[in-house]
C-alpha cells in the first residue's frame, strides 16, 4: 500500500464521500423534523445515528467530522428551548458524543480489515502472476498465446492455469482449472504447474504425465478438491490430447470449428483418471483453442456465449494474440462486462511444412456481440 509522506493528507475515497453525503442527508432530515416540531428538542437523540451511518462507508476522520457537526446542531436545538438546558437535552448531546466516539472506532476497525483484504488480494494476484508465466509467442512449431480474464476487478483470485513447453517429446501444453478460489486455489495451481514443468520433460507419454499429476493433486488436497485439465502434445504434426474432466479444445480448420471431444470421459485430477488419448493430424494453419469452463458459463439474460459458432470469425484472423484479444472483447461485450468466473485461454497455430492452399482469413470481428 502506498505510504503517505509527512504533510500530505490521505485522499478522500469514494466511500468517504458516500458516507459523508448519507450522513449529511440524515442530519438535514432530522433537523427539518425538529424545526417543524416547534421549540422543544424532541428529536435531537436521533442525531446519534448520523456518525454511525458515516462509519458504514467513511474513514474515521469523516466520522468525527460529521459527529462534531451533529453535536453542534444538537446543542443549537437544545439551546433554542430557552432557559437552563434540561437533563434529557444534555443526555441527548452526551449520547451524540459517545456515538461519535464508538462510530470512529468502528470505522477504524472496518478500514483496517478492508485494507488487509486489499493487501491479500494484491499478494494473491502477484502469486498468480508468478504461477502463470508468459507463454509464446513461439514454442516449437506452434505459435502460442495465453490470456487470463478476471471476472471483475474485485473478484476472488481463481485457480485457472496453463503452460506451454518445448520438450524432447514435442511441444506440450496444459490448461486446467482448480476447484474453488482464493489463495488455496493458487497454491494448488502452483503445485500442478510445478509438477507438470518437471514431468513434461521426463515422461515419454501423456498418460504417464496424467498419473504423476494425479498423485501430486491427491497428496495436496481434500476428498472434495480436484483439478480439471487437458493436456496437448504436438510432435511432427501429430496432435495428441488427453482430457481429465475439462472442456474439449476447439480445432479451427478451413473455416470450420471442430470440438475435439475425448474418445471416453475421464474424471478430473485427484480422482485417478484413466485417460484415452485422441490423436489428430494437423494441417498448416490449423488453430487450437484451449479454455477453462468460465468461457462456457459466460452468458447474458440466460443465453450462453456462442463460442463454437463465432470461434472462426473471432480467432481465425491475424496472429494468435490478435485472436484472443478479439475473443475477449466480444466476450466482455456479450456479458456487458459481468463475467461469473475467471477464464484462461490458450490459442495455438500450427505452422506446418507442407505447401498447402492458403485458407482465406475471416474479417476482423472485435466486439460484434450482436452478429
Amino acid at each position: 500500500m502506498p505510504n503517505l509522506s509527512p504533510g500530505r493528507r490521505r485522499p478522500v475515497s469514494p466511500g468517504s464521500r458516500v458516507g459523508l453525503g448519507a450522513a449529511l442527508v440524515l442530519l438535514a432530515f432530522v433537523s427539518a423534523v425538529e424545526l417543524s416540531d416547534g421549540r422543544e428538542a424532541n428529536f435531537v437523540g436521533l442525531l446519534a445515528a448520523v456518525p454511525f451511518l458515516a462509519a458504514v462507508f467513511a474513514f474515521w476522520q469523516t466520522v468525527l467530522l460529521v459527529g462534531v457537526l451533529a453535536a453542534v446542531v444538537g446543542m443549537a436545538f437544545v439551546g433554542a428551548e430557552g432557559g437552563t438546558p434540561t437533563v434529557s437535552g444534555m443526555a441527548n448531546i452526551l449520547g451524540i458524543v459517545l456515538a461519535t466516539a464508538i462510530a470512529a472506532v468502528v470505522a477504524t476497525i472496518r478500514q483496517r480489515q478492508a485494507d488487509r483484504i486489499v493487501e491479500l488480494q494484491r499478494l494473491a494476484a502477484v502469486a498468480q502472476q508468478a504461477v502463470l508465466r508468459p507463454v509464446g509467442p513461439q514454442v516449437g512449431a506452434l505459435a502460442v498465446a495465453g490470456r487470463y480474464i478476471s471476472a471483475t476487478a474485485a473478484a476472488d483470485i481463481g485457480g485457472d492455469l496453463y503452460e506451454a513447453l518445448d520438450t524432447p517429446y514435442g511441444v506440450r501444453i496444459i490448461i486446467g482449472d482448480v476447484r474453488g478460489k482464493g489463495l488455496d486455489a493458487v497454491r494448488l495451481a502452483s503445485i500442478v504447474l510445478g509438477s507438470y514443468r518437471h514431468v513434461a520433460y521426463e515422461r515419454a507419454d501423456l498418460k504417464t504425465i496424467v498419473t504423476d499429476l494425479d498423485r501430486a493433486v491427491a497428496r495436496s488436497v481434500g476428498d472434495e478438491d480436484f483439478v480439471t485439465a487437458a493436456l496437448v502434445e504436438e510432435r511432427g504434426g501429430t496432435l495428441t490430447i488427453v482430457n481429465c474432466g475439462h472442456p474439449a479444445p476447439l480445432l479451427l480448420r478451413r473455416g470450420q470449428v471442430i470440438s475435439l471431444d475425448p474418445p471416453a470421459p475421464a474424471p478430473p485430477l485427484g480422482f485417478m483418471p484413466e485417460v484415452t488419448p485422441r490423436v489428430e493430424r494437423l494441417e498448416r494453419g490449423d488453430r487450437l483453442l484451449l479454455f477453462t469452463d468460465g468461457l462456457g458459463e459466460a452468458r447474458r439474460e440466460g443465453e450462453f456465449f456462442p463460442t463454437a459458432d463465432r470461434a472462426w470469425r473471432l480467432l481465425g484472423h491475424g496472429t494468435v494474440g490478435d485472436g484472443l484479444a478479439s475473443l475477449e472483447t466480444a466476450l466482455v461485450d456479450w456479458v456487458h462486462g459481468r463475467l461469473e468466473d475467471d477464464i484462461a485461454l490458450v490459442l495455438l497455430e500450427y505452422a506446418g511444412t507442407d505447401e498447402e492452399p492458403t485458407v482465406p482469413m475471416p474479417s476482423w470481428e472485435v466486439g460484434a456481440a450482436g452478429s
